[in-house]
């Protein structure tokens, strides 16, 4: 019996000590757990420090915070290298940039930071005053950098370079990178590749970027370019693009040559939205006055409206023909705001067209306007009219129109 009994204990023993042992492992996992999140969270801390320290220009101590990131050695490390890298090139100290970009690139070969560190340290070693050969660059982004760099000392030089990167197998990224560069140049050479790139007749893929950046580069020769491309082009498509790049290039007088002149309908309508973009208010409504199509005066309203030009459309509104385009002008006030509100209640007194009146509730309720829809309710006497004000407060959830209603059902 008491040998039963005594292993019966051994046994409990056992079993109490391997409980004990699992409890004990779980808290150590769970305590190392811990450990790795605190220290997780710690350096993401330091790293948005260092961050903040890089917007506000205290680049000294966005180096301090840092450096302690990459002692962690956790998963900012890498990302910590390139801003302390960053903060020294600001400090112009140069070589010390160029170590720690070299220190990140030889740690963490594979880190997605080592474009950026490539990109910095070409301009470390521009704004040291060497001369980087493109050649010798190791990716074709940074290639391009040095070529950018090269085209304002040497451009006869950096040119079959880029061209070499435009016609050859580089990224769509990096060639639209070399299409800016190209057009930023003066060479003979580059704007005619360019010309030849935005007509299309080398390397079709890249003639929608070519004729963007014509736009982006701006200027008068490009401009005319530009307008030669539109006239000889039989695509829509390219039209198109050059009607964007007058816009970005700010062109307003030819957008608005063409918002009058162009024979084809969707191109016409195109150019009338770009001139609204540009704030053309004058230009649309000399075309207003003079435009028989309903359509396109719809478009020039909408322009209009673009342009924010609320008081040629409030008298589009009051004085307008056709209903159709005057209902189109009323919602269009609605929609600009409470500035109109007093054009919109202006109309509704002076007009007795169901209409017309049923386009300024519209409005006035588009603006959030209840205190309006509360004043035309009170003095409505069509029936039908006040029914549509009352069913626009009650779903408008503003608390004077809820207060309003709670008085007429307490009437």
């Amino acid at each position: 019996m008491k040998t039963r009994i005594l292993a019966v204990l051994m046994v409990a023993a056992v079993l109490t000590s391997g409980t004990a042992l699992a409890g004990w492992e779980a808290f150590a996992d769970a305590n190392a757990e811990g450990k790795k999140s605190e220290r997780a969270e710690r350096e993401s801390d330091l790293y948005q420090d260092g961050m903040d320290e890089i917007d506000d220009e205290e680049y000294d101590s966005a180096i301090r915070l840092f450096g302690k990131v990459v002692e962690m050695k956790g998963s900012r490390a890498d990302g910590a290298l390139y801003w302390m890298a960053y903060a020294m090139a600001k400090l112009r100290r140069r070589d010390d940039a160029l170590r720690t970009i070299d220190t990140l690139k030889k740690a963490y070969p594979s880190s997605q930071w080592v474009d950026d560190a490539d990109a910095l340290a070409l301009e470390v070693r521009q704004g040291r005053g060497e001369r980087v050969a493109p050649e010798r660059a190791e990716s074709d982004e940074i290639k391009v950098m040095a070529i950018h760099s090269l085209m304002n000392t040497d451009p006869e030089r950096a040119f079959p370079l880029l061209e070499k990167i435009l016609k050859g197998p580089s990224s769509k990224k990096v060639k639209e990178s070399a299409l800016f560069v190209l057009s930023q140049s003066s060479s003979p050479r580059a704007q005619a590749l360019m010309a030849d790139l935005a007509r299309g007749s080398a390397h079709p893929e890249l003639q929608k970027d070519a004729i963007r950046y014509l736009g982006v580069s701006g200027g008068s020769r490009n401009r005319q370019l530009l307008e030669e491309l539109y006239n000889s082009s039989a695509s829509i498509e390219a039209k198109r693009e050059v009607l964007q790049a007058f816009m970005i290039s700010g062109d307003k007088t030819r957008i608005g040559t063409l918002a009058k002149t162009e024979k084809n309908p969707k191109l016409r309508r195109d150019a009338i939205k770009l001139l609204g973009v540009m704030g053309g208010r004058s230009d649309l409504a000399a075309m207003y006055a003079t435009e028989t199509s309903t359509e396109l005066r719809k478009e020039i309203l909408n322009a209009m409206f673009v342009a924010g030009d609320y008081q040629r459309i409030s008298e589009i509104a009051k004085t307008e023909k056709d209903r159709e385009l005057r209902i189109e002008a009323i919602r269009r006030l609605g929609v600009m705001g409470k500035k109109t509100a007093d054009i919109l209640l202006g109309l509704y007194a002076s007009e007795n067209d169901m209409e017309i009146r049923d386009a300024v509730i519209d409005g006035l309720f588009v603006q959030g306007n209840a205190r309006a829809l509360i004043d035309l309710s009170k003095k409505e006497t069509n029936r039908q009219l006040k029914r549509e004000i009352l069913k626009k407060l009650s779903v408008m959830g503003n608390k004077e129109a809820v207060d309003y209603m709670m008085e007429l059902l307490n009437e």
